[in-house]
């Protein structure tokens, strides 16, 4: 069998697939934040649970909130900051014991959603997570494309496109740059901005509530953020023009945006014609785990 984990920054999920990519067995547990060694243990933890449930041993592949520099194999770009500069993939092979595969999450949603998802049938996938974060993955026949750099996807840390004089310099990132996307379009970013306008903190979706009851300030803070993703997938357009986007995260779950975002995107795409499906993802928040266990499908 097949087990995925998802290492995210939050919560760590397993799941265990056949072959075929039937759902054996499913287990999910808050993230120990900041205890880099508590992790490793829940993930152990969790595949120990997945393989006792099903009998079965399985191949691991682990989805984290980063990547690995190719050469060092240590952790980089990584949300979740305890993972920076940690030997992840060598430190997950001694506690586990076995052959493993670790990938950034956002490629293992690309993958995912490209073998059995909305993306199925597509060349290039282009997975969006809009999240506590921003970030995404690319997908080419139905395979998670990194780079030499492993920095494919990388979409959250590019500056906002065509910033306003009021979105300049723009908010600090943990990256240590200013005005990331992940600053402007995360789910997180969403909130903020209503918080510095409001005084108020409320999560994303009770802003939603107010947007469709007419409350006239959320509907302008709902628009900028539709107009800013917007800037941000054109110039995906611009350089890759994907096949399909995939959005997953928990601003991909509000449905206002997909009437949003296609003339939004066609304001700012250099082509006259914008025809890309912009789709949520058919797996929701599993993708990722069912994308870490795909790791292995062709071994």
């Amino acid at each position: 069998m097949l087990i995925g984990i998802d290492w995210g920054g939050t919560k760590i999920e397993g799941v265990a697939l056949s072959l075929e990519g039937q759902e054996l067995a499913r287990f999910r547990e808050d993230t120990p934040r900041h205890d880099y060694d508590g992790c490793i243990t829940k993930i152990r933890d969790i595949i120990d649970r997945l393989e006792a449930t099903t009998g079965q041993r399985g191949s691991v592949g682990i989805g984290i909130p980063g990547s690995m520099e190719p050469k060092s194999r240590l952790g980089k770009g990584a949300s979740s900051t305890w993972l920076l500069n940690r030997p992840v993939e060598a430190d997950l092979h001694a506690r586990l014991g076995r052959p493993l595969r670790v990938e950034n999450d956002a490629d293992c949603l690309a993958a995912s959603e490209a073998v059995d998802g909305a993306g199925a049938g597509y060349n290039v996938v282009f997975a969006v997570i809009l999240g506590s974060g921003a970030g995404a993955g690319i997908a080419v026949g139905g395979k998670a494309h990194h780079g030499p750099n492993n920095s494919a996807g990388e979409w959250g840390h590019n500056p906002l496109p065509m910033p306003h004089a009021s979105e300049l310099p723009g908010q600090p990132c943990y990256c240590g740059k200013h005005g990331c996307l992940e600053t402007w379009v995360s789910g997180r970013a969403f909130e903020a901005e209503y918080t510095r306008h409001t005084g108020t903190e409320l999560k994303a979706r009770e802003v939603m509530e107010k947007v469709r009851a007419g409350d006239r300030l959320a509907g302008l803070i709902w628009d900028r953020y539709c107009d800013r993703t917007a800037r941000g997938l054109s110039v995906v357009v611009n350089t890759l023009d994907p096949d399909v986007f995939v959005m997953g995260g928990g601003m991909s779950n509000i449905p206002e945006l997909y009437d949003e975002l296609p003339g939004r995107i066609a304001r700012y795409t250099f082509s006259t014609v914008f025809h890309t499906p912009i789709v949520p993802s058919r797996h929701g928040d599993s993708s990722g785990v069912r994308g870490a266990a795909w790791l292995w499908k062709d071994a």
